[in-house]
């Protein structure tokens, strides 16, 4: 970013899957599990990881070939997304999801500075309330807004307005991290900075570079580092 420095940050805000959290194993293990039931070949790992800020729709289309107008995709969509809420409801799982490596020292220095922060996502409440509070960042989290709290979820920005509102912050002082074009597109709209989560859930075929966010990060740490080379404050 370039510019002239203009105004202190206020509150910094996270999409969830593939930015703040690694939920990836989840999903491999609740798609895995339907295609195998339904004599379908499982797929790679690291191909459903790329898929996951698609959504249970993607994740639907992925798996089955099925287009969400399809005749069986709302039964399919449904049936995983009922399985993914009992596997994610066991804190015992063998694999179940963790904060990103960085994660925690950035929101330590987030706390630290006495600023509040908190997540933004389209993940219904019911399939992420049960993961803050397995990670113990129910308490620590100031806002969390689900499509069940507003009209028109993410690229629209309604659900980043009601966070700030929530948080007495100006849109404008708020930064946004995400690793899905509608989360940059969502930012952009809401009037606040957006940084792009390289290490999340980017698909092969995506090109972060065309969202056009006010910075690019290829880690926590990375981004740790650019908030302290700022000095916590929003270029102009």
């Amino acid at each position: 970013m370039e510019g002239s420095l203009k105004s202190e940050i206020q509150a910094v805000l996270f999409d969830l899957d593939g930015t703040l959290l690694d939920t990836s194993e989840d999903f491999v293990h609740t798609l895995n599990t339907m295609l195998r039931e339904d004599n379908y070949q499982p797929l790679p790992a690291e191909v459903i990881r790329a898929n996951v800020s698609n959504g249970s729709r993607g994740l639907i289309t992925l798996g089955y070939g099925l287009q969400p107008n399809e005749p069986g995709f709302d039964t399919l969509r449904n049936r995983l997304l009922v399985n993914y809420e009992t596997h994610t409801a066991n804190p015992q799982r063998k694999k179940p999801a963790v904060l990103f490596e960085g994660i925690e020292p950035l929101l330590a220095a987030i706390e630290a500075r006495g600023l509040p922060w908190g997540i933004v996502t389209n993940k219904p409440r019911p399939l992420t309330l049960p993961l803050l509070d397995q990670l113990g960042l129910s308490e620590r989290c100031s806002v969390l807004v689900c499509p069940d709290d507003v009209k028109k979820s993410k690229p629209d920005p309604e659900s980043l307005w009601q966070a700030s509102d929530i948080l007495s912050c100006d849109p404008s002082t708020c930064v946004y991290i995400g690793d899905h074009e509608r989360d940059i597109q969502a930012g952009h709209s809401a009037g606040m900075v957006t940084v792009t989560a390289l290490y999340g859930f980017i698909a092969p075929e995506d090109d972060p570079d065309t969202w056009q966010a006010d910075y690019n990060t290829e880690s926590p740490q990375g981004l740790l580092e650019w908030l302290d080379e700022c000095d916590w404050n929003l270029p102009g």
